[in-house]
């Protein structure tokens, strides 16, 4: 008996943005299948816009609907606490790293190569995940701040200020051509 997916399905008990007062609740679950859809168009857009042909979207996608599952362990640490000086980041990132050992440790035997595969991203493969969870962050700041929440309007500014240090070119695209629509009602997106 394996408890790996189980404990994976638990990600929707996981609340993030837990210093925030949220006016719309959003859990790992959720925000790990945005991630997912964000990475497959940035990677559409390398592909077909920026004509990189090297880029291996089904990692990317699968990477990305795998790169919050230490957290059914950890739980979500809030970014501000996460990065607040370079000791607390690197003992998050080895917490992390156990927790994701702790996961494969539970997979039958004929799973584990193929699932820790996964976690092992060329540094390109990451920055793309990364850049999706950050325009994922942004989305939401977005989404808050258009329903009126101001406690998400300085984490707005400090997200779109992460992403341009990528120097991300599908990024920009991405942001440019569907991020607008995140601030329009449902009436206002379908007479589009």
């Amino acid at each position: 008996m394996s408890n790996f997916y189980s404990m994976l399905f638990r990600m929707k008990y996981i609340d993030r943005w837990a210093l925030m007062r949220n006016l719309r609740k959003e859990n790992l679950s959720e925000h790990t299948l945005e991630v997912a859809f964000i990475a497959h168009a940035l990677c559409i857009i390398e592909k077909t816009k920026l004509k990189n042909a090297n880029i291996n979207t089904e990692k990317i996608v699968l990477a990305a609907l795998f790169h919050d599952t230490s957290e059914v362990i950890t739980g979500d640490l809030p970014t501000p606490v996460k990065y607040f000086n370079s000791d607390i980041k690197t003992s998050y990132k080895n917490i992390e790293a156990v927790a994701e050992e702790k996961l494969l440790s539970l997979l039958p035997d004929y799973f584990t190569d193929e699932i820790k595969d996964v976690y092992n991203l060329t540094e390109e493969e990451e920055k793309t995940v990364k850049l999706a969870d950050k325009i994922s962050a942004l989305i939401k700041c977005t989404e808050e701040v258009s329903f009126g929440n101001y406690e998400f309007k300085e984490a707005k500014k400090s997200t779109e200020k992460s992403i341009k240090e990528f120097n991300s070119p599908a990024a920009d695209i991405f942001i440019k051509e569907f991020l607008p629509a995140f601030s329009l009602s449902l009436d206002e997106q379908t007479k589009l």
